[in-house]
Protein backbone atom coordinates (compact mmCIF):
# COMPACT_ATOMS: atom_id res chain seq x y z
CA UNK A 1 0.00 0.00 0.00
CA UNK A 2 1.98 3.41 -1.20
CA UNK A 3 0.96 6.70 -0.87
CA UNK A 4 0.12 7.91 -4.40
CA UNK A 5 1.48 11.53 -3.30
CA UNK A 6 4.93 10.40 -2.96
CA UNK A 7 5.42 9.31 -6.44
CA UNK A 8 4.17 12.45 -7.71
CA UNK A 9 6.39 14.50 -10.45
CA UNK A 10 5.38 18.12 -9.43
CA UNK A 11 8.09 20.19 -7.18
CA UNK A 12 5.45 19.65 -4.73
CA UNK A 13 7.56 16.55 -3.02
CA UNK A 14 10.56 18.32 -3.13
CA UNK A 15 9.55 21.36 -0.96
CA UNK A 16 7.92 18.90 1.66
CA UNK A 17 10.84 17.61 1.89
CA UNK A 18 12.81 20.31 2.47
CA UNK A 19 10.61 21.57 5.05
CA UNK A 20 10.72 18.16 6.91
CA UNK A 21 14.65 18.33 6.63
CA UNK A 22 14.48 21.90 8.06
CA UNK A 23 12.53 21.20 10.74
CA UNK A 24 14.84 17.46 11.51
CA UNK A 25 17.32 20.01 11.41
CA UNK A 26 16.39 22.28 14.63
CA UNK A 27 15.49 19.24 16.36
CA UNK A 28 18.19 16.85 16.28
CA UNK A 29 22.02 17.37 16.23
CA UNK A 30 23.46 17.84 13.10
CA UNK A 31 25.43 14.09 12.61
CA UNK A 32 21.76 12.95 12.98
CA UNK A 33 21.11 13.56 9.06
CA UNK A 34 23.11 13.15 6.19
CA UNK A 35 22.11 13.91 2.27
CA UNK A 36 23.59 13.76 -0.87
CA UNK A 37 27.22 12.24 -1.13
CA UNK A 38 27.22 12.37 2.18
CA UNK A 39 25.59 9.27 2.40
CA UNK A 40 27.74 6.10 2.49
CA UNK A 41 27.01 3.71 -0.72
CA UNK A 42 26.81 0.94 1.52
CA UNK A 43 22.65 2.38 2.27
CA UNK A 44 21.43 2.33 -1.21
CA UNK A 45 20.77 -1.24 -1.26
CA UNK A 46 20.67 -4.37 0.98
CA UNK A 47 23.08 -7.28 0.44
CA UNK A 48 20.99 -8.30 -2.42
CA UNK A 49 21.81 -4.83 -4.52
CA UNK A 50 19.62 -5.26 -7.07
CA UNK A 51 18.85 -1.94 -7.96
CA UNK A 52 20.54 0.47 -5.55
CA UNK A 53 19.40 4.11 -5.20
CA UNK A 54 21.02 7.24 -3.22
CA UNK A 55 17.82 7.41 -0.92
CA UNK A 56 16.73 11.45 -0.40
CA UNK A 57 17.83 11.78 3.35
CA UNK A 58 19.66 9.25 5.97
CA UNK A 59 18.47 9.36 9.51
CA UNK A 60 20.94 7.80 11.49
CA UNK A 61 19.04 8.09 15.60
CA UNK A 62 20.85 7.15 18.31
CA UNK A 63 17.74 5.77 20.83
CA UNK A 64 13.94 5.43 20.90
CA UNK A 65 13.19 9.16 21.51
CA UNK A 66 15.07 10.30 18.60
CA UNK A 67 13.18 7.40 16.20
CA UNK A 68 10.12 8.62 17.57
CA UNK A 69 10.44 12.46 16.48
CA UNK A 70 11.99 11.32 13.28
CA UNK A 71 8.68 9.32 12.54
CA UNK A 72 6.46 12.17 13.67
CA UNK A 73 7.80 14.69 11.77
CA UNK A 74 8.05 12.49 8.65
CA UNK A 75 4.42 11.29 9.37
CA UNK A 76 3.53 15.14 8.94
CA UNK A 77 4.59 15.49 6.50
CA UNK A 78 3.47 12.66 4.29
CA UNK A 79 7.43 11.52 4.05
CA UNK A 80 7.97 7.34 3.25
CA UNK A 81 11.01 5.91 5.29
CA UNK A 82 12.32 2.76 4.81
CA UNK A 83 14.32 1.36 8.06
CA UNK A 84 17.75 -0.03 7.44
CA UNK A 85 19.78 -2.37 10.20
CA UNK A 86 22.77 -4.68 9.01
CA UNK A 87 21.67 -5.07 5.14
CA UNK A 88 22.34 -8.33 4.81
CA UNK A 89 19.00 -9.21 3.51
CA UNK A 90 18.12 -10.82 -0.32
CA UNK A 91 14.98 -9.81 -1.19
CA UNK A 92 15.25 -6.06 -1.11
CA UNK A 93 13.21 -5.51 1.81
CA UNK A 94 15.62 -2.80 3.08
CA UNK A 95 16.60 -1.19 -0.48
CA UNK A 96 15.41 2.72 -0.53
CA UNK A 97 14.19 4.31 -3.64
CA UNK A 98 15.70 8.22 -4.38
CA UNK A 99 12.42 9.51 -2.92
CA UNK A 100 12.87 7.73 0.22
CA UNK A 101 14.29 8.56 3.51
CA UNK A 102 16.44 5.41 5.11
CA UNK A 103 16.68 5.63 8.71
CA UNK A 104 19.59 3.43 9.96
CA UNK A 105 19.10 1.61 13.23
CA UNK A 106 22.90 0.74 13.43
CA UNK A 107 23.26 3.40 16.23
CA UNK A 108 21.00 1.74 18.52
CA UNK A 109 23.56 -0.44 19.42
CA UNK A 110 23.72 -0.99 23.24
CA UNK A 111 23.53 -4.25 24.88
CA UNK A 112 21.26 -3.27 27.99
CA UNK A 113 21.71 -6.10 30.50
CA UNK A 114 21.15 -10.02 30.77
CA UNK A 115 19.16 -10.80 34.17
CA UNK A 116 19.32 -13.90 36.42
CA UNK A 117 15.95 -15.32 34.63
CA UNK A 118 17.83 -15.73 31.51
CA UNK A 119 16.30 -12.84 29.81
CA UNK A 120 18.63 -10.42 27.40
CA UNK A 121 17.89 -6.87 26.76
CA UNK A 122 18.87 -5.34 23.41
CA UNK A 123 18.71 -1.87 21.46
CA UNK A 124 18.11 -3.43 17.19
CA UNK A 125 20.98 -2.45 16.01
CA UNK A 126 23.24 -4.64 17.85
CA UNK A 127 24.60 -7.11 16.06
CA UNK A 128 23.49 -10.62 16.25
CA UNK A 129 27.29 -11.93 16.93
CA UNK A 130 27.39 -9.44 19.90
CA UNK A 131 24.37 -10.72 21.24
CA UNK A 132 25.69 -14.00 20.84
CA UNK A 133 29.12 -13.20 22.65
CA UNK A 134 27.72 -11.63 25.06
CA UNK A 135 25.25 -14.01 26.47
CA UNK A 136 27.91 -16.59 25.97
CA UNK A 137 29.76 -14.06 28.81
CA UNK A 138 26.96 -14.81 31.25
CA UNK A 139 27.06 -18.74 30.39
CA UNK A 140 24.00 -18.51 28.10
CA UNK A 141 23.53 -19.27 24.47
CA UNK A 142 21.28 -17.24 22.14
CA UNK A 143 20.07 -19.44 20.08
CA UNK A 144 19.79 -17.76 16.85
CA UNK A 145 22.06 -18.18 14.07
CA UNK A 146 22.85 -17.42 10.62
CA UNK A 147 25.89 -17.26 8.78
CA UNK A 148 25.65 -13.23 8.45
CA UNK A 149 25.74 -13.10 12.11
CA UNK A 150 28.66 -10.56 12.07
CA UNK A 151 26.99 -7.78 10.30
CA UNK A 152 23.31 -8.72 10.58
CA UNK A 153 21.43 -6.78 13.53
CA UNK A 154 18.55 -7.84 16.24
CA UNK A 155 16.37 -5.47 14.58
CA UNK A 156 16.73 -6.93 10.97
CA UNK A 157 16.52 -10.36 12.22
CA UNK A 158 13.35 -9.78 14.19
CA UNK A 159 11.74 -7.65 11.52
CA UNK A 160 12.41 -10.59 8.83
CA UNK A 161 11.49 -13.66 11.66
CA UNK A 162 14.93 -15.05 10.95
CA UNK A 163 15.25 -18.72 11.24
CA UNK A 164 18.69 -20.00 10.05
CA UNK A 165 20.74 -23.59 11.50
CA UNK A 166 19.22 -23.87 14.67
CA UNK A 167 14.91 -23.61 13.93
CA UNK A 168 15.04 -27.48 14.79
CA UNK A 169 15.65 -27.36 18.47
CA UNK A 170 15.19 -23.37 19.38
CA UNK A 171 12.76 -21.95 16.47
CA UNK A 172 12.69 -19.24 14.36
CA UNK A 173 13.27 -15.50 15.80
CA UNK A 174 9.47 -15.46 16.74
CA UNK A 175 9.97 -17.53 19.58
CA UNK A 176 13.27 -16.04 20.83
CA UNK A 177 11.23 -12.91 21.57
CA UNK A 178 9.68 -12.03 24.84
CA UNK A 179 9.08 -8.33 24.70
CA UNK A 180 9.55 -5.35 21.77
CA UNK A 181 9.82 -1.98 21.64
CA UNK A 182 7.99 -0.78 18.71
CA UNK A 183 7.96 3.10 17.19
CA UNK A 184 4.89 3.28 14.88
CA UNK A 185 4.01 5.60 11.45
CA UNK A 186 3.24 8.06 13.60
CA UNK A 187 5.87 8.29 15.87
CA UNK A 188 3.72 6.48 18.89
CA UNK A 189 5.87 4.15 20.90
CA UNK A 190 4.63 1.22 22.10
CA UNK A 191 6.32 -0.72 24.91
CA UNK A 192 6.22 -3.88 25.39
CA UNK A 193 9.09 -4.89 27.09
CA UNK A 194 7.73 -7.16 30.04
CA UNK A 195 9.78 -10.05 30.96
CA UNK A 196 6.90 -12.87 31.62
CA UNK A 197 5.95 -15.80 28.80
CA UNK A 198 2.38 -15.99 30.08
CA UNK A 199 0.32 -12.95 29.60
CA UNK A 200 -2.91 -13.32 28.00
CA UNK A 201 -4.13 -9.82 28.62
CA UNK A 202 -5.61 -8.83 25.43
CA UNK A 203 -4.22 -9.59 22.03
CA UNK A 204 -0.13 -9.89 22.09
CA UNK A 205 0.50 -7.14 19.71
CA UNK A 206 4.44 -7.75 19.31
CA UNK A 207 3.72 -10.83 17.12
CA UNK A 208 2.32 -8.24 14.81
CA UNK A 209 5.66 -6.74 14.11
CA UNK A 210 7.81 -10.08 14.10
CA UNK A 211 8.19 -10.58 10.15
CA UNK A 212 6.67 -7.87 9.19
CA UNK A 213 10.00 -6.36 7.50
CA UNK A 214 9.26 -3.09 8.88
CA UNK A 215 6.26 -1.95 7.21
CA UNK A 216 3.90 -1.95 10.25
CA UNK A 217 6.55 -0.24 12.44
CA UNK A 218 9.98 0.08 13.54
CA UNK A 219 11.67 -2.13 16.03
CA UNK A 220 13.82 -0.16 18.55
CA UNK A 221 14.27 -2.69 20.98
CA UNK A 222 13.51 -6.27 22.22
CA UNK A 223 13.97 -8.85 25.34
CA UNK A 224 15.38 -11.89 24.23
CA UNK A 225 14.78 -15.20 25.49
CA UNK A 226 18.27 -17.15 26.31
CA UNK A 227 18.98 -21.16 26.95
CA UNK A 228 21.97 -22.56 29.33
CA UNK A 229 25.40 -22.82 27.63
CA UNK A 230 25.75 -26.33 25.88
CA UNK A 231 28.22 -28.73 27.90
CA UNK A 232 28.54 -30.84 25.87
CA UNK A 233 28.74 -30.90 21.22
CA UNK A 234 29.00 -33.81 18.48
CA UNK A 235 28.99 -32.72 15.00
CA UNK A 236 29.07 -35.56 11.65
CA UNK A 237 28.56 -35.83 8.00
CA UNK A 238 26.57 -38.41 7.30
CA UNK A 239 26.26 -39.70 3.15
CA UNK A 240 23.00 -41.07 2.40
CA UNK A 241 21.26 -43.35 -0.52
CA UNK A 242 18.48 -40.99 -0.82
CA UNK A 243 16.21 -38.09 0.23
CA UNK A 244 13.90 -40.37 2.19
CA UNK A 245 16.68 -41.89 4.21
CA UNK A 246 17.31 -38.28 5.31
CA UNK A 247 14.19 -37.79 6.34
CA UNK A 248 13.74 -41.55 8.38
CA UNK A 249 17.05 -40.34 9.75
CA UNK A 250 15.62 -36.85 10.85
CA UNK A 251 12.57 -38.61 12.95
CA UNK A 252 15.61 -41.13 14.69
CA UNK A 253 17.00 -38.34 15.41
CA UNK A 254 14.72 -36.24 17.26
CA UNK A 255 13.78 -39.97 19.33
CA UNK A 256 17.07 -41.28 19.47
CA UNK A 257 19.33 -38.01 21.16
CA UNK A 258 16.89 -37.13 23.78
CA UNK A 259 16.52 -33.24 22.54
CA UNK A 260 19.86 -32.69 21.65
CA UNK A 261 19.00 -32.80 18.17
CA UNK A 262 20.40 -28.55 17.02
CA UNK A 263 20.97 -28.20 13.81
CA UNK A 264 20.45 -30.44 10.92
CA UNK A 265 21.30 -28.98 7.25
CA UNK A 266 20.89 -30.95 3.98
CA UNK A 267 23.47 -30.67 0.88
CA UNK A 268 22.35 -32.00 -2.64
CA UNK A 269 25.08 -33.53 -4.62
CA UNK A 270 25.25 -30.56 -7.25
CA UNK A 271 26.17 -28.11 -4.21
CA UNK A 272 28.09 -30.87 -2.43
CA UNK A 273 30.43 -30.85 -6.00
CA UNK A 274 30.20 -27.58 -6.62
CA UNK A 275 31.36 -25.63 -3.36
CA UNK A 276 34.59 -26.85 -2.86
CA UNK A 277 36.00 -26.29 -6.43
CA UNK A 278 35.12 -22.36 -5.73
CA UNK A 279 36.23 -22.07 -1.93
CA UNK A 280 39.31 -24.06 -2.04
CA UNK A 281 37.30 -26.69 0.72
CA UNK A 282 38.10 -30.00 1.52
CA UNK A 283 35.31 -32.70 1.19
CA UNK A 284 35.19 -35.06 4.54
CA UNK A 285 33.32 -37.79 2.39
CA UNK A 286 33.76 -39.26 -0.53
CA UNK A 287 31.55 -37.46 -3.84
CA UNK A 288 29.68 -40.66 -3.89
CA UNK A 289 26.10 -40.30 -2.06
CA UNK A 290 22.73 -38.91 -3.37
CA UNK A 291 22.75 -36.53 -0.55
CA UNK A 292 24.65 -35.49 2.17
CA UNK A 293 23.51 -34.54 5.71
CA UNK A 294 25.44 -32.64 8.50
CA UNK A 295 23.64 -32.69 11.71
CA UNK A 296 24.89 -31.09 15.30
CA UNK A 297 23.86 -32.04 18.86
CA UNK A 298 24.40 -29.81 22.06
CA UNK A 299 23.65 -31.24 25.51
CA UNK A 300 24.76 -30.98 29.10
CA UNK A 301 26.41 -34.31 29.91
CA UNK A 302 29.63 -34.78 27.81
CA UNK A 303 30.03 -38.30 28.57
CA UNK A 304 26.54 -39.95 28.05
CA UNK A 305 25.74 -37.65 24.77
CA UNK A 306 28.73 -39.17 23.10
CA UNK A 307 27.48 -42.28 23.86
CA UNK A 308 24.26 -41.82 22.97
CA UNK A 309 25.43 -40.28 19.60
CA UNK A 310 28.12 -42.79 19.03
CA UNK A 311 24.71 -45.77 19.52
CA UNK A 312 22.69 -43.19 17.68
CA UNK A 313 24.95 -43.61 13.98
CA UNK A 314 25.47 -47.74 14.83
CA UNK A 315 21.94 -47.61 14.05
CA UNK A 316 22.18 -45.62 11.43
CA UNK A 317 24.29 -48.01 9.49
CA UNK A 318 22.33 -51.22 11.44
CA UNK A 319 18.90 -49.94 9.30
CA UNK A 320 20.94 -49.31 6.11
CA UNK A 321 20.05 -45.51 6.36
CA UNK A 322 23.35 -44.04 6.01
CA UNK A 323 26.00 -45.31 3.69
CA UNK A 324 28.99 -43.32 5.49
CA UNK A 325 29.53 -40.80 8.48
CA UNK A 326 32.42 -38.59 9.06
CA UNK A 327 32.50 -37.61 12.62
CA UNK A 328 34.02 -34.38 14.32
CA UNK A 329 36.59 -35.70 17.02
CA UNK A 330 37.44 -31.61 17.76
CA UNK A 331 35.46 -28.10 16.98
CA UNK A 332 38.11 -27.68 14.26
CA UNK A 333 36.81 -30.98 12.53
CA UNK A 334 33.64 -29.62 12.89
CA UNK A 335 34.30 -26.30 11.53
CA UNK A 336 35.67 -27.89 8.25
CA UNK A 337 32.42 -29.65 7.98
CA UNK A 338 30.40 -26.31 8.27
CA UNK A 339 32.74 -24.58 6.05
CA UNK A 340 30.81 -26.50 3.41
CA UNK A 341 27.73 -25.45 4.45
CA UNK A 342 28.97 -21.75 5.13
CA UNK A 343 30.23 -21.06 1.80
CA UNK A 344 27.20 -20.30 0.11
CA UNK A 345 28.74 -16.60 0.67
CA UNK A 346 30.97 -17.14 -2.19
CA UNK A 347 28.14 -17.97 -4.29
CA UNK A 348 28.00 -14.54 -5.95
CA UNK A 349 31.39 -14.13 -6.71
CA UNK A 350 31.08 -16.63 -8.89
CA UNK A 351 27.48 -16.68 -10.50
CA UNK A 352 26.39 -13.04 -9.42
CA UNK A 353 23.58 -13.10 -12.09
CA UNK A 354 21.91 -16.90 -10.68
CA UNK A 355 18.39 -16.97 -9.46
CA UNK A 356 18.28 -17.69 -6.00
CA UNK A 357 14.96 -19.17 -3.91
CA UNK A 358 14.25 -19.57 -0.55
CA UNK A 359 11.33 -22.11 0.00
CA UNK A 360 9.75 -24.43 2.28
CA UNK A 361 7.88 -28.06 1.40
CA UNK A 362 6.09 -30.73 3.70
CA UNK A 363 8.79 -33.48 4.17
CA UNK A 364 6.89 -35.76 2.47
CA UNK A 365 7.09 -34.06 -0.58
CA UNK A 366 9.85 -32.56 -1.03
CA UNK A 367 11.71 -35.22 -3.21
CA UNK A 368 9.36 -35.08 -5.45
CA UNK A 369 9.74 -31.00 -5.76
CA UNK A 370 13.36 -31.32 -6.19
CA UNK A 371 12.85 -33.89 -8.40
CA UNK A 372 9.97 -31.92 -10.36
CA UNK A 373 11.81 -28.59 -10.68
CA UNK A 374 15.42 -30.17 -11.73
CA UNK A 375 13.72 -31.97 -15.04
CA UNK A 376 12.19 -28.63 -16.11
CA UNK A 377 14.80 -26.96 -15.61
CA UNK A 378 16.95 -29.22 -17.35
CA UNK A 379 14.46 -29.81 -20.21
CA UNK A 380 14.54 -25.99 -20.22
CA UNK A 381 18.31 -25.30 -20.51
CA UNK A 382 19.92 -28.28 -20.36
CA UNK A 383 23.46 -26.55 -19.50
CA UNK A 384 22.18 -25.17 -16.33
CA UNK A 385 23.49 -24.70 -13.06
CA UNK A 386 21.21 -25.98 -10.04
CA UNK A 387 22.41 -26.25 -6.73
CA UNK A 388 19.96 -27.69 -3.63
CA UNK A 389 20.60 -27.24 -0.08
CA UNK A 390 19.11 -25.86 3.25
CA UNK A 391 17.44 -26.85 6.48
CA UNK A 392 16.07 -29.72 6.04
CA UNK A 393 15.32 -30.45 9.95
CA UNK A 394 12.54 -27.83 9.37
CA UNK A 395 11.06 -27.87 5.67
CA UNK A 396 13.84 -25.16 4.55
CA UNK A 397 15.38 -25.39 1.05
CA UNK A 398 17.65 -22.86 -0.67
CA UNK A 399 17.81 -23.57 -4.72
CA UNK A 400 20.03 -21.94 -6.58
CA UNK A 401 19.72 -21.89 -10.52
CA UNK A 402 21.80 -20.25 -13.18
CA UNK A 403 21.78 -20.50 -16.66
CA UNK A 404 25.18 -20.17 -18.32
CA UNK A 405 26.02 -16.93 -20.45
CA UNK A 406 22.43 -15.34 -20.36
CA UNK A 407 22.66 -12.62 -17.64
CA UNK A 408 19.90 -13.91 -15.56
CA UNK A 409 17.28 -13.18 -18.90
CA UNK A 410 15.82 -16.28 -18.07
CA UNK A 411 15.06 -15.26 -14.10
CA UNK A 412 11.17 -14.59 -14.37
CA UNK A 413 11.03 -18.04 -16.13
CA UNK A 414 13.12 -20.33 -13.46
CA UNK A 415 10.84 -18.20 -10.98
CA UNK A 416 7.91 -19.96 -12.68
CA UNK A 417 9.05 -22.94 -12.41
CA UNK A 418 10.09 -23.02 -8.60
CA UNK A 419 7.31 -20.86 -7.62
CA UNK A 420 4.61 -23.19 -9.81
CA UNK A 421 6.10 -25.90 -7.81
CA UNK A 422 5.88 -24.60 -4.11
CA UNK A 423 2.15 -23.86 -5.21
CA UNK A 424 1.63 -27.37 -6.28
CA UNK A 425 2.93 -29.04 -3.02
CA UNK A 426 1.59 -26.23 -0.61
CA UNK A 427 4.55 -24.82 0.49
CA UNK A 428 5.89 -21.52 1.08
CA UNK A 429 7.84 -19.10 -1.54
CA UNK A 430 9.70 -17.76 1.40
CA UNK A 431 10.67 -19.62 4.28
CA UNK A 432 13.05 -17.29 6.42
CA UNK A 433 14.01 -14.41 3.98
CA UNK A 434 10.95 -12.58 3.68
CA UNK A 435 9.36 -10.88 0.61
CA UNK A 436 10.59 -7.79 0.57
CA UNK A 437 9.89 -5.85 -3.30
CA UNK A 438 11.60 -9.04 -4.80
CA UNK A 439 8.91 -11.43 -3.87
CA UNK A 440 5.59 -9.73 -2.63
CA UNK A 441 4.30 -10.29 -6.28
CA UNK A 442 4.13 -13.98 -5.67
CA UNK A 443 2.70 -13.68 -2.38
CA UNK A 444 -0.76 -15.21 -3.72
CA UNK A 445 1.20 -18.67 -4.20
CA UNK A 446 1.58 -19.02 -0.67
CA UNK A 447 -1.59 -16.81 1.00
CA UNK A 448 -5.07 -16.92 0.30
CA UNK A 449 -6.74 -13.68 -0.73
CA UNK A 450 -8.63 -13.59 2.56
CA UNK A 451 -4.77 -13.24 4.09
CA UNK A 452 -3.46 -10.92 1.76
CA UNK A 453 -6.86 -8.77 2.53
CA UNK A 454 -6.07 -8.85 6.40
CA UNK A 455 -2.68 -7.73 5.78
CA UNK A 456 -3.90 -4.72 3.89
CA UNK A 457 -6.45 -4.05 6.96
CA UNK A 458 -3.27 -4.39 9.25
CA UNK A 459 -1.65 -2.47 7.61
CA UNK A 460 -4.11 0.62 6.68
CA UNK A 461 -4.41 0.61 10.56
CA UNK A 462 -1.25 1.23 11.54
CA UNK A 463 -0.15 3.08 8.54
CA UNK A 464 -2.48 4.97 6.97
CA UNK A 465 -0.59 7.31 4.95
CA UNK A 466 1.45 3.60 3.82
CA UNK A 467 5.14 5.57 4.52
CA UNK A 468 6.75 2.74 6.28
CA UNK A 469 8.89 0.36 4.24
CA UNK A 470 6.61 1.19 0.59
CA UNK A 471 6.58 -1.15 -1.69
CA UNK A 472 7.54 -4.28 0.66
CA UNK A 473 5.78 -7.13 1.36
CA UNK A 474 2.12 -6.14 0.01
Amino acid sequence: MTDLRLNSNDEQPSSRLADLLAALRTQLPENRIRTGNDIPPRHHSDWNRADPQCPAALLQPRNTDEVSLMMRLCHAHGQSVVPQGGLTGLVSGAEPRRQDIALSLEHLNSIEGIDGAGYMTVQSGVTLEAAQNAAEQEGYLFALDIGARGSCTIGGNIATNAGGNRVVRYGMARQLVIGLEVVLADGTVLNMLDKVVKNNTGYDLKQMFIGSEGTLGIITRAVLKLHPQPRSYQCALLGLPGTRNAIETLKLAHAALGGTLSAYEVMFPDFYDYIPGIANLRQPLAPEHAIYVLLDAQGSDAGLDARRFQSFLEELFEQGLIADAAVASSMQDAQAFWALRDAVSELPLHIPKRSTFDVSFPLDVMEAAVQEIREQVNQRWPDALMLCFGHLGDNNLHIVVDVPGTQGRHAEDIESIVYGSVGRHNGAISAEHGLGSKKRQHIGVTRSAAEIATMHTLKQALDPQGILNPGKVL
